[in-house]
């Protein structure tokens, strides 16, 4: 079946297609008879109970620099499509939540990936606490006290951003750091919200694995490694991508936590593991699809539009 395809992103012209999970998406769609139609963010509106767009007729090729063809714009109501992708990156900031408020008000008539009541439940770095027994010793606050406790108790830690993405501003910080109070001042006059503060993970080393989801199901894997003298394995922060295997235990977590997904309508999710260790769930626009095929793994853009086609398909 021929479906109107929408989708929500950063610039197009701007993105990188070869490590592009959002561009790989899209050449499947378009590969399948899908017609595609762009927009960004700031074009979306909401009037009363229609959410519009104001969207280009879309066509890709996989050639650097002549990646994407647009057509004239139009400016269309959403609910008249059959699926939005909601693919622009974090920040998860009250933009994106507006964002996602709109979006829900024509889904699932109009099937939003991921579902954006549940993104928006979803912080990445906050829905992982539902499952606490997969993960490492973890706090989320911005008291100074509870996280010198907290540092006492496990001696070295990582501080990050609760909303923040990418690998910015991740810091170790030992028990005995001289540096611990510039870095709560630094924090305390950059972020309002709490923080991420965790037992420091010691294999990091040997990398930090990404493990795709496909509605509740694992399908492929990279493990990205930190660049010497980083604890952060964000390939935009100099990690390197090897191919992967599951663990048994990297299984575990994924059967623990599928379900739960399927439930939630998150179709395409990337979780993060470091050592035995659920460290994030990623929902809002989760990557890895195409370092996974380029490292000899599978499509996994065939199987999201295989979920999809069949969520449409079962509503008849």
């Amino acid at each position: 079946m021929a479906l109107t395809v929408a989708v929500q992103m950063d610039p197009i012209q701007a993105i990188r297609i070869a490590g592009d999970t959002t561009f790989a998406l899209l050449l499947e769609a378009q590969a399948r008879g899908h017609r595609l139609l762009y927009y960004t963010p700031d074009r979306l509106s909401l009037q009363g109970r229609r959410v519009t767009a104001r969207v280009e007729p879309l066509t890709v090729q996989d050639v650097e620099g002549a990646h994407a063809t647009l057509g004239a714009i139009e400016r269309i109501d959403l609910s008249e499509v059959d699926v939005v992708l909601m693919r622009q990156d974090p920040p998860f900031d009250m933009a994106y939540v507006t964002a996602t408020h709109m979006l829900e008000r024509i889904h699932p008539k109009t099937l939003v990936v991921n579902n954006p009541a549940e993104v928006r439940n979803a912080p990445e770095k906050l829905f992982v606490l539902d499952f606490p027994e997969l993960m490492p010793p973890t706090l989320i606050t911005r008291d100074k006290a509870e996280i010198e406790a907290f540092r006492r108790e496990h001696g070295t830690i990582v501080m990050k951003p609760l909303h923040g993405h990418g690998g910015a501003a991740v810091f170790r910080v030992s028990e005995t750091d001289p540096n611990f109070g510039s870095m709560y001042d630094l924090f305390a006059a950059t972020f309002r919200e709490a923080w991420v503060v965790q037992r420091f993970l010691e294999r990091i080393t040997e990398g930090d694995k990404r493990i795709i989801l496909v509605d509740g199901e694992p399908m492929g894997a990279i493990n990205r490694v930190p660049a010497q003298n980083d604890i952060r394995s964000n390939m935009v922060r100099g990690g390197a991508a090897a191919a992967s295997d599951l663990t048994e235990r990297e299984r575990e977590i994924c059967a623990m936590i599928g379900p739960e997904l399927k439930r939630r309508g998150l179709i395409l999710v990337g979780i993060d593991v470091i050592d035995g260790h659920l460290t994030e769930i990623n929902v809002t626009s989760p990557t890895g699809i195409r370092a996974i095929r380029r490292l000899g793994g599978p499509d996994l853009a065939v199987a999201v539009w295989n979920a999809i086609e069949a969520r449409l398909a079962a509503r008849g």
